[in-house]
């Protein structure tokens, strides 16, 4: 059997108030022409299929063509689990009749002992999908009555269930692929994933998933694996904070025999625009922008001058039109201690002001400015106090 694991794809997710619908749409169109060329047995989606649990018309409309060409033109199954950016009732609407198109949404936990199987040519062998949508512990205890309190417990419970399931189905020889939204303990986080609960209690041990042929896993935005290869991340589909800036995203496809065995493969995808993080002074910045060929990333720049430059954003973006966040870290020298609040105010007014003129323009100002601009303070303290 061929699979194509995928997950964390976030449609209609917002970076820095810019919108990344038409990014999502030009690597889900990657994703279409690779499906199309490797044609797998069916696609795997490991949680967090929208960016939040009621998503704008436009994300659904995009979801609603990617699932249509996989589905109807191409005639491969896909299982869906919901995450926890997802609404899992919203993703199960209707499911009970798309799966007679081969759309396979699982968004409640009591639909996790409903496998879907997947069979070769023959029909003599296959493979046994179960879908564990994100489920906090409480979840799990109302759906099943379970005495667990921390999400190991609960996942370990939920395996277990579906490890007793497996073993009383008439597939009981058949390998076992699980799907799962949850945040294993020992892998590498990014900046961009909400956090599942509070203080690490919402890490999961790894050993839970040692007994399956292939654990397909969602909500960690980089790709990797724990334990062993077959416990997988698939990784997000973009990059979606800057900590991800060395991120390389991809899917899996994975290819798993009669006896559970599997070989995995990533399949890259490339982004319509990057995300970089560039430091260094701005006119080094502005001079390198000519031999940029990928000027037009989304950035986040960290100047290092050490001097007040007027209006650097805009000067940036005059050269990079993506420029998204910009940090001075040059204006911190080493060993000098920042004057805030009240420190900074005992300075006084017009003192303050000339720091502030002379480092926007390099030179002190004469008698004649500080005249002007005693007086305009003078003016200023009066309307203040005026009744």
């Amino acid at each position: 059997m061929r699979l194509l694991h995928t997950s964390d794809w976030h449609i209609g997710r917002q970076f820095h108030n810019l919108s990344l619908l038409e990014d999502q749409r030009w690597v889900l169109q990657q994703m279409l022409a690779l499906i199309a060329e490797h044609r797998p047995d069916a696609v795997l989606i490991a949680g967090d299929i929208y960016d939040r649990s009621v998503p704008p018309a436009a994300a659904v409309q995009l979801l609603d063509q990617v699932l249509s060409e996989i589905c109807n033109q191409l005639a491969i199954p896909v299982i869906v689990i919901s995450g926890n950016h997802d609404s899992g009732e919203r993703l199960s609407f209707a499911s009970q009749s798309l799966r007679q198109s081969g759309l396979h949404m699982v968004g409640q936990l009591e639909e996790m002992l409903n496998p879907i199987p997947l069979a070769d040519q023959n029909s003599e062998s296959g493979v046994l999908v179960y879908g564990i949508p994100y489920a906090d512990p409480a979840r799990v205890r109302d759906s099943f009555g379970a005495d667990v309190s921390s999400h190991d417990q609960a996942m370990a419970y939920l395996c277990q269930q579906i490890h007793q399931h497996h073993q009383e189905s008439q597939y009981a020889q058949w390998p076992v692929i699980v799907l799962s939204h949850c945040f294993v303990d020992g892998c590498e986080s990014s900046e961009s994933e909400r956090p599942l609960s509070m203080g690490g209690a919402d890490r999961v041990s790894a050993q839970h998933f040692n007994d399956f042929s292939y654990s397909a896993l969602g909500h960690l935005h980089g790709r990797q694996y724990r334990g062993q290869p077959s416990i997988c991340y698939s990784g997000s589909i973009l990059k979606y904070s800057f900590s991800e800036q060395h991120h390389h995203k991809s899917v899996n496809l994975v290819e798993i025999d009669n006896q559970g065995d599997c070989q995995i493969q990533q399949l890259e995808l490339k982004p319509r625009r990057d995300m970089r993080v560039l430091e260094g002074e701005l006119q080094a910045l502005l001079a390198a922008a000519e031999n940029d060929s990928n000027r037009e990333d989304y950035l986040l720049i960290r100047l290092t001058d050490k001097h007040a430059i007027l209006d650097a954003m805009g000067k940036l973006r005059s050269a990079y039109p993506n420029v998204l966040h910009l940090e001075r870290p040059g204006l911190h020298t080493e060993g000098e201690v920042r004057l805030q609040g009240r420190e900074q105010l005992k300075k006084g007014e017009l003192t303050m002001f000339n720091d502030f003129f002379q480092q926007v323009t390099g030179d002190e100002m004469d008698s004649q400015q500080c005249l002007m601009v005693s007086q305009l303070l003078e003016s200023l303290h009066r309307s203040d106090d005026a009744p």
